[in-house]
């Protein structure tokens, strides 16, 4: 093991600095950015985007693959995604609108704008509450939210071609695995099991 992942392990874990589990709507809305989150290092369920403590990590994130370097940009980025996103060029070549691939981003950015501490934790939950309503209305289950985001995915990548960053994007049989364990009844650990469809449809509770 290279001294860089000596150094990353023995960094205090996320629950060390966040102990309150988060309730069945936080974790929900958590789980709308867990399509984004292969990493093992990426945590689904807190609000903090790993499994240890690496304000830096989110930091340099953002700065190398959304441009965001202060709270300013971080705000225009989650605007657009709210309004438009990559699902206006997706409509207008396609016909359909994958609202879920701009969730699952939007969602990602706001954390890592968290873990970084370029917003509040409170300004977060704020931006997260602030999706939901156009994602409840849009699909009725976990897998209509996978299938769009997999379309969006799909978009996006196309885009890409005979550019720079082509070769960048994991292949798309490694999304499609991705998907498919957080759909998985029989994993334990998937945010989307923990946190059903219609859990925000319901009163919050403490979990």
């Amino acid at each position: 093991m290279g001294l860089w992942s000596i150094r990353r392990w023995t960094k205090p874990r996320t629950k060390s600095r966040y102990p309150t589990p988060l309730t069945a709507h936080q974790l929900w809305m958590v789980s709308l950015g867990a399509p984004v989150s292969r990493d093992r290092t990426a945590s689904r369920t807190t609000l903090y985007p790993f499994t240890r403590i690496d304000d830096g990590s989110a930091r340099s994130w953002l700065a190398e693959q959304w441009e965001i370097t202060s709270r300013d940009r971080l705000a225009g980025r989650l605007d657009e995604l709210s309004r438009s996103g990559y699902r206006a060029r997706a409509h207008q070549l396609h016909g359909f609108s994958p609202l879920a691939w701009d969730a699952a981003l939007y969602v990602d950015i706001a954390r890592c704008g968290f873990g970084c501490g370029m917003i509040t934790e409170s300004e977060a939950w704020t931006a997260l509450k602030n999706i939901v309503p156009s994602v409840v209305r849009t699909y009725a289950s976990w897998q209509e939210y996978a299938d769009h985001y997999l379309l969006g995915r799909k978009v996006w990548q196309d885009g890409l071609r005979g550019t720079s960053d082509a070769s960048a994007p994991a292949p798309q049989a490694a999304a499609d695995a991705h998907l498919r364990a957080l759909l998985d009844p029989a994993n334990r650990s998937s945010p989307w099991n923990l946190a059903p469809w219609d859990t925000i449809s319901h009163p919050d509770r403490a979990r």
